[in-house]
C-alpha cells in the first residue's frame, strides 16, 4: 500500500514487479580498513546482471530513501545499493563531514563492479548530501559508470554558504546538529524541541558558543564553519569543483529555484555545457527540503527515464537540454542552454517616492533607514530549510522601518525574466562595517507582495558611498501584466544570513551589536538598479 501510495505521489510509471529481495548491512571493505554498511535491493527474480543505482548517504538507509528511492527503482528495472558513509548508522571509521566521500566513494564503485550480482553497469543518483558524493568522484568513474543524477545539489556544497562576503549562518548551522543528533535515541519525537534550542544558538553571543546551547557540546564542523571562509584551506577537500569538466557520465541534474544549492548547480551544468558534455537540466518551484516529494519524483523519474536508458547502451527519451518551470506563467517550458539566448540585461531603476523604472533617475535625496542587528530584519521565505522557505507573503517584512521598497507601475505587457540577476546599489553606512540584501518580488493586483529571488554582500569600508554588487539567486519568473515588480533593499536576512553586528569582529567571536544608519542613493549620479534578463517579446 505504502509503495502504491508514494508511486502515486511521484507520479511514477508501473512497476515491472513488487517482488523484492533485500540484502541488509553488507559490508563494504574501505583501503583504510573501515568497512561501510549497505543494503542491496533487487528483484527477486531476474536481479542480477541489471543495471545498480548506488546512492551514498549520511542519513541512514532505510526509511525515506528506502520508501522513495530504492523501492521505486528497484521495482522499475534497477537494482539499488544504498550505503551509510562513514561513520553512521553502523558503518565503521568517524564521520568528517563532507572530507571523505572521494576516497570511500571511489573504493565503493570498485567493490560493486567485482559483485557475483553485478551486470555491466551503474547509475550514481540522489539528493543533497547523496548528489555531492557523486561529484567526489565525477572524474575518475570507473567505465562501468554510465549516468549520473544530482539532485538539488553541486560539486562545492558548503561553499556557497561560507562568504567572506556573506555567511549563511542558519543552513549549515542546522545541518551540522541535524547529522550530530540524527542517530540518538528519539531522534524524531525530539525535533521539535531541538529546532527550538537551534533558534536560540542563532541568536547567542558568542556564535562560537552556539554549538553547546544547541548540543550541549562542540561540533567540530559549526566551529569550522564560524571560523573558515571558503577560500580557507580547511575546506580545500572539500571542493570538487575542478572534477566536473572531466565526468565521463552523462548527467541530467535536478534543481529548484528556491534551492539552497542552485547558483552551484548552474555552474556545474555550464561547466559541462562548455565542455561539449550534452548533459540536462531540470529546474522547478522548489525549496531544497521542503517539496520532497514532488522534487524526488522529477529526480527518480530522470534516474529511470535517463539514467536506465544510458546503462542500456540506448538514447533516453528525446527531449531538451534544459526544462525550466517558469514562475508566474506557471508552466514548463524548454529551452537549448542556460542561460537561454534571447534574454537582455535590462536595468530597473531606484527612484524617488518609492518606485521603480526602467528610465533614468532623477535629482532625488537619498532614502534612509535604521538597521539594528539587536533587532535584526528578519528571513521571510526564500531560500531556507526552513517550514516557510520558498515563496511566501512579504507583507509584515515590507512594513519594517529596516526596509526599503521600490515598485513599478502596474505592467501593461507580461515581462519575463530568465537568467542570472543582480543588482547595483549606492549605498552608505554610518558604520564600516554592513550588509546590503535585496530582493526581487512580484506584487499581483490585490497588493500581495512575494518574494522571487534575493541575495546579500558584506561590506568593510561601508562608511563611504559606493556602488553595491549583489548577486541574487537565479531565476525564471514572468510578471503578469496587471502586475507590478518590487525591489526591497534591506540590510539583513536572519538568520538565514548571520547577523552583522557593525563592528568588523569575526562572527566567531562578536559580542557587541551596534546600530546603523543607512543610505541608499538613486540619483543621476548614483543610480541604484537591479538587472534583470527580459525577454523581447517583440
Amino acid at each position: 500500500m505504502i509503495s502504491r501510495l508514494v508511486e502515486r505521489l511521484l507520479k511514477l510509471p508501473a512497476p515491472a514487479t513488487r517482488r523484492l529481495t533485500v540484502q541488509r548491512d553488507l559490508r563494504v571493505p574501505m583501503p583504510d580498513g573501515a568497512e561501510l554498511l549497505a543494503d542491496h535491493w533487487a528483484p527477486r527474480t531476474g536481479g542480477a546482471g541489471l543495471p545498480t543505482a548506488v546512492l551514498r548517504s549520511p542519513y541512514g538507509r532505510r526509511g525515506v530513501f528506502g520508501a522513495i528511492m530504492a523501492r521505486p527503482l528497484a521495482e522499475r528495472g534497477f537494482q539499488v545499493l544504498v550505503q551509510s558513509t562513514r561513520g553512521g548508522f553502523g558503518s565503521g571509521g568517524a564521520f568528517d563531514p563532507l572530507r571523505q566521500e572521494r576516497e570511500d566513494g571511489l573504493a565503493t564503485l570498485d567493490w560493486v563492479v567485482q559483485q557475483p550480482w553485478f551486470g555491466d553497469a551503474i547509475v550514481l543518483t540522489g539528493p543533497s548530501y547523496l548528489g555531492y558524493v557523486q561529484w567526489a568522484v565525477a572524474d575518475r568513474l570507473p567505465p562501468q559508470v554510465k549516468a549520473m543524477v544530482p539532485h538539488v545539489t553541486e560539486s562545492g556544497l558548503t561553499l556557497e554558504f561560507l562568504r567572506e562576503d556573506g555567511l549563511s549562518l542558519e543552513t549549515p548551522f542546522g545541518w551540522g546538529v541535524q547529522v550530530a543528533t540524527q542517530e540518538r535515541r528519539f531522534a524524531l519525537l525530539r525535533q521539535r524541541r531541538q529546532a527550538k534550542k537551534v533558534r536560540q544558538a542563532l541568536s547567542t553571543l558568542p556564535l562560537a558558543q552556539a554549538d553547546v546551547v544547541a548540543l550541549g557540546h562542540r561540533s567540530d564542523y559549526i566551529q569550522d564553519v564560524l571560523a573558515h571562509p571558503e577560500t580557507s584551506p580547511r575546506w580545500a577537500a572539500l571542493d570538487h569543483r575542478d572534477r566536473v569538466a572531466d565526468v565521463t557520465a552523462g548527467v541530467s541534474s535536478v534543481g529548484g529555484w528556491y534551492d539552497i544549492f542552485l547558483p552551484g548547480q548552474l555552474r556545474d551544468f555550464r561547466t559541462l555545457q562548455d565542455a561539449g558534455r550534452r548533459p540536462r537540466l531540470t529546474v522547478g518551484p522548489w525549496t531544497h527540503a521542503g517539496d520532497l516529494l514532488t522534487g524526488a519524483g522529477v529526480s527518480v523519474r530522470e534516474t529511470l527515464e535517463f539514467g536506465l536508458a544510458l546503462s542500456r547502451g540506448e538514447e533516453p527519451p528525446e527531449r531538451a537540454p534544459v526544462r525550466l518551470f517558469v514562475m508566474g506563467e506557471e508552466a514548463w517550458r524548454d529551452f537549448a542552454s542556460w542561460p537561454p539566448e534571447g534574454y537582455a540585461p535590462q536595468r530597473f531603476h531606484l527612484q524617488a517616492g518609492g518606485t521603480l523604472a526602467t528610465a533614468a533617475p532623477g535629482e532625488s535625496a537619498p532614502d534612509r533607514y535604521r538597521y539594528d542587528p539587536a533587532d535584526p530584519t528578519p528571513a521571510a521565505g526564500g531560500v531556507r530549510m526552513a517550514p516557510d522557505a520558498g515563496r511566501v507573503d512579504n507583507g509584515a517584512l515590507e512594513a519594517r522601518a529596516d526596509v526599503l521598497t521600490y515598485t513599478t507601475d502596474v505592467l501593461g505587457e507580461d515581462v519575463e525574466v530568465i537568467g542570472d540577476v543582480s543588482a547595483e546599489i549606492w549605498f552608505r553606512s554610518s558604520l564600516r562595517f554592513a550588509d546590503v540584501f535585496v530582493r526581487l518580488c512580484d506584487v499581483d493586483p490585490d497588493g500581495r507582495s512575494v518574494n522571487v529571488c534575493d541575495g546579500l554582500t558584506s561590506l568593510r569600508g561601508a562608511d563611504e558611498l559606493a556602488v553595491v554588487t549583489v548577486r541574487l539567486w537565479p531565476t525564471a519568473h514572468r510578471f503578469r501584466r496587471g502586475h507590478r515588480i518590487r525591489v526591497q533593499v534591506s540590510s539583513g536576512a536572519f538568520p538565514r544570513y548571520a547577523r552583522n553586528p557593525g563592528t568588523g569582529e569575526p562572527h566567531a567571536t562578536a559580542v557587541t551589536l551596534r546600530a546603523a544608519d543607512q543610505e541608499v542613493h538613486h540619483d543621476p549620479a548614483h543610480a541604484s538598479a537591479i538587472v534583470l534578463p527580459v525577454r523581447d517579446f517583440r
